[in-house]
């Protein structure tokens, strides 16, 4: 299936850089993972949602009579019978059940309450809601005419969550455009030099449109809490990705303090951006309400409808460049589909649109806009598949039409260390560059060739990096065995690279070294598992509480072994006098040396802190060969590679995984997903029927190259490695498709449908 390819400087490092399995592999093959709706709590009930029908309505009433009659329901309840009724509802989270309007369609409105899931089933069938319908706003660029219905008439209520900024931690701060109340919640500008004087110094110019419609994050696992009272409090098991701002939001909107609150992380099965707490206020609220357990799990269908995928995107891009191939101008104007509520990620999605290459002339305009859909949120590396797909058609196109090499075109305007972001700021060290040129070393260009209907695509891609304070804690008992203390919730395979960090320092076999995930209560703190950010921030703590660890290991060996410190090394294992293998002393026998000496040093234990001071940027070099047949318009990806920057690779494997799956969500991206909406807003593309995933037997071999460029700020030289392989996959494919056709493709995916009528024309 994969080639993977790294080059490697080790440092004289025993287990780090090398690959291992998954930790927690067994339990979730075997089926012994507990995800949220597995959870089984004495006394449970079921929640059922009621969700609207109408994309706009107001509310005239809710006639719940026949469905309390039903047997087996213990309660049918509405927003007011909740102890969030006070709270303004700003955002998706915050919808715990619609008051007075609904706003999009699948707004949860009433919860049914039952002993069993069939019950509360029925009930909810049987609730009856009136609805006035009121004018609905469904298409992105309807909503910013100026005879458009406004969705908040009166401004849309700030809101004390941002859940937008959990994903990357860059200024995307841009000049803030004020305009009178519209369905444009937000618009800002980046912008440097004179645009037209840079217009005016092109001997060529690109201007297209682009669109990308909404898509779905599509984990196999739909998200499913549970919730029992707890004293004056509340525990909530959940799939999530990030445990405390769970807990902070379900404490806000209850008006707990966030003592009273304990999140516990479930196993999660595929997040990808989507699981902050959509359902857990709502669980959590009708727990302390009933006084019981309860729990919901969503169907598929329910899933799709009240969930939050990225969002719609449609950008007109401008590109300027001289005929020697160096750029001077781009202006851009985005519009981001944000659904009912504001979300935020155009800055990010500028930086990245204006920020790949250097442009010294640059105006990009972003409009945030409000329609009558589901909130959209964040799916892996928010913004950067969009911005990658339309900056990458153009550098492409002028690359063409100036007859330049399409790496050279790249490597001569590509951005590196020190240049500016769109914000004017400049990058952290990064390796764009050494991307394209490991790329363009590979046969996979330099000996490639395609036949007929045939082509090969290239492009690039970005991420700024997310980062945060972390702790950790570790501790040796006296079987020997090393357990790192954590509150970070791992999606991706992050607390197997963790065991590595603590196993290298030890001088460990990693097999004796386990990650113990606490809860919002019992964990320390830690970033939420998004933005790649989790292993950049968390790997400094564990360090450094493995250090101080060995730190006190050598200096009890030093007092039992009656030698100097300097003298003493601990390896596989054991500490002994260095040159003498009798001295010996197993880690084992220490540990139960300090858990029963009196007066002894005590329990083996060390704590570790760290706050990365900056980002660390993780950019990729992607090509991709396909197939276009021209009776059909379908597209067969026939081969692809993926050359990323990964600073240092704790875990070769863990990361050949994360490329793998980015590179198959994209593929997705450019070939097959859109969540559609009807004119009413009605969803039409519900279950996996009609929104259709990538197959497995239409993925290309996957060849993956590491680069190994050190981050100033990462632990090791580590970088985030979740986002990035993302990024290029659907511009390289449309790259790929216009080598193929000749026909440039400016909308995704590339349907079968689409680019058949393309060739037609």
């Amino acid at each position: 299936m994969a080639n993977t390819e790294v080059v490697k400087t080790n440092g004289g490092r025993r287990i780090l850089g090398k690959g291992r399995k998954l930790i927690e592999g067994r339990e979730k093959v075997t089926g012994l993972a507990r995800y949220s709706g597995d959870v089984v709590l004495p006394g449970m009930l079921h929640l059922r949602p009621v969700l609207s029908t109408e994309a706009h309505a107001r509310i005239i009433s809710v006639d719940t009579e026949d469905a309390a009659a039903v047997p087996g329901v213990v309660a049918v309840l509405t927003a007011e019978d909740l102890p969030s009724r006070d709270r303004i509802i700003t955002s998706r989270n915050s919808s715990v059940l619609a008051k007075e309007r609904v706003l999009f369609v699948g707004q949860p409105v009433v919860v049914v309450v039952g002993e069993t899931e069939a019950a509360a089933q029925d009930g909810a069938d049987r609730v009856q809601i009136e609805y006035e319908p009121l004018p609905a706003v469904v298409g992105l660029e309807e909503a910013i005419s100026d005879d458009s219905p406004v969705v908040w008439p009166e401004g849309l209520p700030d809101d004390e969550a941002d859940l937008a900024s959990l994903h990357a931690e860059v200024d995307t701060s841009g000049e803030e455009v004020e305009r009178k109340i519209s369905n444009v919640h937000d618009e800002n500008r980046y912008e440097r030099g004179d645009i037209e004087q840079g217009f005016h110094e092109a001997d060529l110019v690109v201007e297209h449109t682009y669109r990308v419609p909404m898509v779905h994050q599509g984990y196999i696992e739909p998200h499913a809490a549970a919730a029992e009272p707890a004293g004056e409090g509340v525990t909530v098991y959940t799939s999530t990705q990030g445990q405390f701002q769970v807990r902070n939001e379900v404490a806000r909107l209850l008006g707990l303090s966030r003592s009273k609150v304990r999140v516990v992380p479930m196993t999660v099965g595929g997040g990808f951006g989507a699981k902050y707490g959509i359902l857990d206020p709502l669980v959590a609220a009708v727990a302390l309400t009933l006084g019981r357990p309860v729990r919901l799990t969503l169907s598929r269908s329910e899933d799709f409808l009240t969930t939050t995928p990225g969002p719609a995107t449609v950008i007109h891009l401008k590109t300027g460049v001289k005929g020697d191939g160096t750029l001077t101008a781009l202006e851009a104007r985005v519009l981001l589909d944000n659904g009912a509520f504001a979300f935020g990620i155009g800055g990010i999605l500028s930086l990245l649109l204006g920020g790949y290459y250097n442009f010294p002339h640059m105006r990009i305009d972003t409009l945030e806009v409000i329609t009558n859909k589901h909130q959209a949120g964040a799916y892996r590396a928010p913004g950067a598949p969009q911005a990658s797909f339309a900056i990458e058609s153009n550098m492409d196109e002028m690359a063409r039409k100036l007859g330049f090499d399409p790496f050279e075109f790249r490597l001569k305007n590509a951005v590196a260390t020190g240049d500016l972001m769109p914000n004017n700021k400049p990058w952290a060290d990064l390796g764009l560059k050494a991307c394209l040129e490991r790329l363009r070393g590979h046969p996979a260009w330099s000996n490639g060739t395609c036949g007929e209907n045939e082509g090969i695509g290239l492009a690039v891609g970005g991420w700024p990096g997310g980062y945060g304070p972390a702790a950790a804690v570790c501790r040796v008992d006296g079987d020997g065995t090393v357990r790192i203390h954590v509150g970070s919730v791992d999606i991706s395979g992050v607390h197997s690279s963790l065991v590595l960090i603590a196993a290298e320092i030890l001088g460990m076999d990693p097999e004796d070294v386990e990650v113990v995930q606490g809860d919002s209560t019992s964990g320390l703190h830690s970033p939420p598992s998004g933005g790649s950010a989790v292993t950049y921030s968390l790997s400094g703590a564990v360090s450094k509480a493995a250090e101080e660890v060995k730190k006190r290991l050598l200096e009890l060996a030093a007092d039992h072994l009656e030698a100097r410190l300097e003298d003493l090394e601990l390896a596989d294992g054991q500490v002994q006098v260095k040159g003498v293998p009798s001295s010996a002393v197993g880690v084992k026998n220490l540990a139960a040396i300090a858990e029963s000496k009196a007066g002894g040093p005590g329990p083996i234990i060390g704590g570790g802190s760290a706050a990365p001071e900056d980002n660390a940027p993780a950019f990729v070099a992607h090509l991709v060969k396909v197939r276009v047949d021209p009776d059909t318009g379908t597209v067969t990806p026939l081969r692809y590679v993926a050359v990323q920057d990964v600073g240092f690779a704790l875990n070769p494997t863990m990361i050949e995984g994360q490329i793998h799956g980015g590179v198959v969500q994209g593929l997705g991206w450019g070939l097959h997903e859109a969540v559609r909406h009807d004119s009413s807003g009605q969803l039409i593309s519900g279950s996996f029927l009609e929104y259709v995933l990538p197959k497995a037997g239409a993925v290309p071999p996957i060849e993956t190259a590491l680069v190994e460029n050190p981050s100033q700020n990462g632990p090791f030289g580590t970088r985030g490695v979740g986002e990035p392989p993302v990024t290029a996959v659907a511009a390289a494919v449309a790259n790929a498709v216009l080598d193929a056709t000749g026909k440039r493709m400016f909308e995704l995916p590339i349907t079968p449908e689409n680019l058949w009528k393309a060739l037609s024309s």
